[in-house]
C-alpha cells in the first residue's frame, strides 16, 4: 500500500490490567479506569496533552456511567477540557470503533493527534428497575443487563452463539479445548514479558487493592476440569469456562498523522491501513469477525496467506473458531493454519472481556506481536451484540 501524509500512525499505546468481575476494579468508577490510562498513554507518548484534537471512547455497557462517559473520563483525565470527545456504543466493537472514527478523522484532515479506545466498569453496571410513576400496585420485574439479551431474540447471546457454532460443525469439545489453549498461550506470553508492551500496573490507594497483572486467566484450566461445567442460558455448548468472564478495565491508542508524527519527531509503531464495520443478523456475532476480515482482504485484493497474525476477539472460544471456518472456507486443513496465526498470546477467555476496552486490547496486542515478528501485516476483528462486526488491518514496517 502507497504510503501518506493523511497515514494514521500510532504513536502510543496503554491499557490497564484486566479485573475479575467483583475483583481488584469492582470500586473504581469508569470514568476513573478511563481516566488514569489515558494518562499513562500521554505519559507513555512524552506528547503535550494541548496537540490531541479529539477522544472517542467505546463503552459496551453504557449504564455503568449514564452520561456521556468519555467526557466523564476526559475531565478527569490530563487532557484539556476544551478537548471534544464521543461516546461510542457499539456493543463490543466499541472500543475499534472509536480506532476507526480516529483514522477517518485523520484520513480527512479533521484531526492530527486522536486518543481512541474504550472503557468498561461491569462491576459497578447497574439493576435496571423500570420507571412506572402513576401505575398501580403490583409486582415490579428488575432486569440484569449483564444477561446480555433483548427482547426482541428473547435469547442470551451465550444461547444463539452456541446454535451457531453446532450449525458451523464446531462442538462443545472443539470449544472447550480453545478456552485452555487461550491459558495456556496466555501464560506462556506472560512469562516472557509480552504485556508489558501495552499494560501498566494499576496501583494501590484509598484502600483498593494494587493489581499488577490480568486478574481473570486461570493455570489450572484443563480440558477435563471444563468438561465437568454445565451450559449457561440454555446454550448447547457454551460454558463459563469457554466463555470470558465479566470484567473491568480500559485501552486506549494515540494516532497521529504521519506528518504530525515527524513534527513531533517520534517513531510510529504501526500504520492502520483501512477499517471496516459491517453487520448481518441479530444471531450472527459468532461468525462476523471472519466476515470483517475477508472484506478488508477483497478491499486490498488480497487473502489470508498476506497475514502475518490475525486477533479475533473471544466473546466466546466459539468465535475465532467459526470464523476462521468462515475465512477458510470450511477447509478443515486450511482453517487449523489460520488458527496457528490467531490469538498466539491467548484471548479474552483467559485475559478477560471488558466489552469497550477489548477492541483497543485487540489491536495493541496485534502491534506487540508484529513488532516481535520484526514487521508484517495483521488484522485484529471482534463481534458485538446482535450481529455487528469490525475489523482492522495494522502494518508493522
Amino acid at each position: 500500500m502507497a504510503s501518506g501524509s493523511r497515514d494514521a500512525m500510532v504513536l502510543a499505546v496503554a491499557r490497564s490490567p484486566f479485573g475479575r468481575f467483583s475483583g481488584a476494579l469492582q470500586h473504581v468508577p469508569a470514568p476513573a479506569l478511563a481516566a488514569r490510562t489515558i494518562d499513562t498513554l500521554m505519559e507513555r507518548s512524552r506528547i503535550d496533552p494541548e496537540r490531541v484534537d479529539a477522544l472517542y471512547a467505546g463503552v459496551g455497557m453504557i449504564s455503568a456511567a449514564v452520561l456521556t462517559p468519555a467526557r466523564q473520563g476526559l475531565l478527569q483525565s490530563r487532557l484539556p477540557q476544551r478537548t471534544p470527545s464521543l461516546t461510542v456504543d457499539r456493543a463490543c466493537c466499541s472500543g475499534m470503533t472509536a480506532i476507526g472514527l480516529a483514522w477517518k478523522d485523520i484520513a480527512l484532515g479533521q484531526a492530527d493527534v486522536v486518543v481512541c479506545g474504550g472503557f468498561e466498569s461491569l462491576s459497578q453496571t447497574p439493576f435496571l428497575w423500570p420507571r412506572q410513576r402513576g401505575a398501580r400496585p403490583g409486582p415490579v420485574e428488575v432486569k440484569d443487563p449483564l444477561q446480555l439479551r433483548a427482547d426482541f431474540i428473547d435469547k442470551a447471546i451465550a444461547a444463539y452463539t452456541g446454535e451457531e457454532a453446532v450449525r458451523a460443525g464446531i462442538d462443545r469439545k472443539q470449544q472447550d479445548a480453545w478456552a485452555v489453549q487461550s491459558h495456556h498461550r496466555y501464560f506462556s506470553a506472560q512469562e516472557a514479558g509480552y504485556f508489558d508492551f501495552e499494560r501498566f500496573a494499576w496501583p494501590a490507594e484509598a484502600g483498593q487493592k494494587a493489581l499488577e497483572g490480568d486478574e481473570n486467566p486461570r493455570r489450572d484450566t484443563s480440558v477435563e476440569r471444563l468438561a465437568q461445567l454445565k451450559t449457561v442460558y440454555g446454550s448447547p455448548t457454551i460454558t463459563p469456562g469457554n466463555a470470558p468472564g465479566l470484567n473491568d478495565g480500559a485501552a486506549f491508542l494515540l494516532l497521529a498523522s504521519r506528518d504530525a508524527a515527524r513534527e513531533l519527531g517520534i517513531q510510529p509503531l504501526a500504520r492502520v491501513c483501512d477499517y471496516i464495520q459491517i453487520a448481518d443478523g441479530p444471531t450472527s456475532g459468532a461468525y462476523t469477525p471472519g466476515l470483517a476480515i475477508a472484506r478488508l482482504l477483497e478491499r486490498r485484493n488480497g487473502g489470508t496467506d498476506d497475514l502475518s497474525l490475525i486477533e479475533i476477539n473471544e466473546a466466546f472460544a466459539a468465535t475465532p473458531l467459526v470464523s476462521t471456518l468462515l475465512l477458510a472456507d470450511r477447509d478443515t486443513k486450511k482453517a487449523d493454519s489460520l488458527r496457528e496465526r490467531t490469538n498466539p498470546h491467548g484471548g479474552a477467555v483467559a485475559l478477560g472481556h471488558p466489552l469497550g476496552a477489548s477492541g483497543a486490547r485487540l489491536a495493541m496486542t496485534l502491534i506487540n506481536g508484529l513488532r516481535r515478528k520484526g514487521g508484517g501485516l495483521g488484522v485484529a476483528a471482534i463481534c458485538g451484540g446482535f450481529g455487528q462486526g469490525d475489523g482492522l488491518l495494522l502494518e508493522v514496517a
